[in-house]
Formats: structure tokens, sequence, C-alpha cells
């Protein structure tokens, strides 16, 4: 079967896309570049690649190749992208060069396997721009089980729960690669991921500034025959699910060791209680090990609490900072537009 982000392209619905879009976009308003990260993707990058030029004719598509060891990088090169080589393996380092090397206004980031629907970028451009949004993400909406598989899917709903339990809410498919960044969010975006963790720390780093953002459902195809999905689902889960918590204590250092300091203490109460009990008895303490474990808890637990405080205020202070980079980098507005 073929992917509907390929069967698309040339539907009407295709064609209503591109011309609302082109009622909003003008080349000399808007620089936009759309950036393709790939590993071994020769089966679909050309498909790709031919789509976004097709959606988008006023973009610069960028293929940045991840040391493939197949004809990516020349049949992408053929298909008209301008390709540029990674050589630090990973979709996190790859997201670092992109965001560092390409300038533009509008950065439209998708992946090279033809699952992601070309022609929905138009839209959801429009969506960024009439709301004044740093970034749209794109729901996949798929209708074949190829496409998104069940163990995926839940894996994605388990750690998008966890992260919204910590972080709040405000996104319901994190792991999406279909993302439109304004300039504004890719400069200010410190990338420090290696691999697929990468659009946790995007969707984190939203959060943590709190910028404005929206999602918009977009159709979600299954990749070609020839092509060949990198995903690990429990290696990968278990590299989000570890982000996930790094970022935890690193963002919100007051409840993640005060968390760890209410454990410790409570486990050092539960310990000392029995403790107590029999010196208010006999007047004697006959589990000296014990005791002198409760205390250590105890003054672990403290430890962590006053852990927590420091790094809180270490925390709030670098927010402020990234907060300022953040705000000194102009945003792309309608009204900016019209103004010009």
């Amino acid at each position: 079967m073929e992917s509907p982000a390929r069967d698309s392209v040339l539907s009407p619905g295709a064609y209503y896309y591109r011309q609302t879009a082109d009622a909003d976009l003008s080349p000399t308003d808007l620089r936009l570049a759309v950036i393709l990260p790939c590993y071994n993707e020769e089966a679909a990058i050309a498909t790709v690649v031919g789509d976004f030029r097709l959606s988008l004719p006023a973009a610069v598509v960028y293929v940045f190749d991840n040391s493939s060891t197949d004809r990516t990088a020349e049949v992408a090169e053929a298909a008209g992208a301008v390709v540029r080589r990674v050589d630090l393996p990973g979709k996190g380092n790859v997201a670092r060069r992109m965001f560092a090397d390409i300038d533009a206004d509008i950065y439209v980031m998708a992946d090279g396997d033809a699952t992601y629907h070309a022609p929905s970028a138009p839209l959801m451009i429009r969506k960024l721009l009439r709301d004044n949004l740093d970034m749209v993400v794109g729901i996949r909406n798929h209708h074949q089980s190829e496409a998104y598989r069940r163990g995926h899917r839940s894996g994605n709903r388990l750690l998008t729960r966890t992260m919204t339990s910590i972080f709040g809410s405000g996104f319901t498919d994190m792991l999406s690669g279909y993302r439109i960044f304004s300039r504004r969010f890719v400069k200010s975006f410190p990338a420090m991921s290696k691999g697929f963790e990468i659009e946790t720390e995007l969707t984190i780093h939203a959060l943590e500034l709190r910028m404005p953002c929206g999602e918009l459902s977009t159709p979600y195809g299954i990749r070609p025959l020839e092509s060949e999905s990198k995903l690990r689902t429990y290696a990968d889960g278990f590299r989000i699910l570890k982000t996930i918590v790094k970022l935890f204590a690193v963002e919100r250092p007051f409840r993640f060791y005060g968390l760890a300091a209410l454990m410790f203490i409570l486990t050092s109460v539960a310990l000392a209680v029995p403790l107590a009990i029999t010196y208010a008895d006999s007047g004697l303490v006959p589990r000296f090990p014990t005791a002198i474990l409760s205390t250590g808890l105890s003054v672990t637990g403290v430890i962590c609490l006053i852990t927590g405080i420091i790094l809180e205020t270490v925390t709030i202070g670098r927010r402020e900072i990234k907060q300022l980079h953040y705000l000194s980098i102009p945003s792309v507005s309608r009204s900016k537009r019209d103004e010009n």
C-alpha cells in the first residue's frame, strides 16, 4: 500500500493546502526552510523532497544526511534538495546542526521516511502565523495499523502523560517529529539531546518558557516497503523516559529533590517509630544499626531538601536568561509583515 503522504500530493486536498498558503505567504515576505534529518532513506527521500517542494514552492528544502550508507544524499540532491552532512550519529545531533546552520524565518521539520503529510505544512504555517505561535506540532492521525504500531501508540501515551504530570499539559502527541517552528524558537533552543529524545526536549523547552504553541491533526502514513524503521521501541522509550527524568531534575529541582527528601524522611520515621516505642517502654535502644540508619536517612533527606532549594534558585535565574534571549529575537507575525 502507498503512503497517504504520497497519495495525497496530487489530490484536490493538496491543491487546497497550496492555494490557502499562497494567499498568506509570499517568497519576499518570509524565508521558509524545510529541514529533513535522514539516515538511510534512499527509498523515500526523493518523494519527501518532491512533496515539500510541491506544497511549499517558496521554501528551500535541506536534507541533513547522518552518514548514510546508501545513496540518500545523491538521491536527495537529484530531487532538488540542498544536502548537508552530519557525522555525529543521532537525530539530536542532526537537529543541533540544522538549527545552528540554517537561517530562516519559519522552519518545517519532518522525517525523510514519507510518513508525514507534506501538504499539511502550509496549513500548519498559516496557524503559526495567524495565532502568532512559536511551534505547531502535527498530531499523527493514522488509518493503518502498520503506520503506527500499537506498542508505539501505548508508549507515546505513557510518556506524554508522564511529561504532562511533571511539566503541565499542552501537547497530545509529544513524540511527533512533524513540527513548524518560528525563528525565535529555533535560535533560543539549546539542543542537548543526541538521539530520538530530541522531540521530548523540544516539547519541554516550549513548556518551560511558556511559549505559545499549537497542534494540528495531520495524516500519518506508512513507510515505503524498501524503507526500514530506525526506531527501537523499548530502547528508545527508555532513553526518552530517562530524558524526562533528567529534565525533571534540571528544570524542577525543588519538586525533584523535595520528593527524594520526603521519601528519605518518611523511611527514617518508619524505622524510628519502633525504636521510640521500645525506648519509651524500657529506656533502652537495642537496635543501634537501625537507629544509625534512621538518623542517616533523615540527614540525607534534609540535605536533599536544601539542595532542591538552592538549585531551584539557580534554575529560576537560568530560565530568566533563556527568556530574555528568547524575547530578544523578533517574532514572525502577520502584523509585522503587514507593516513591511
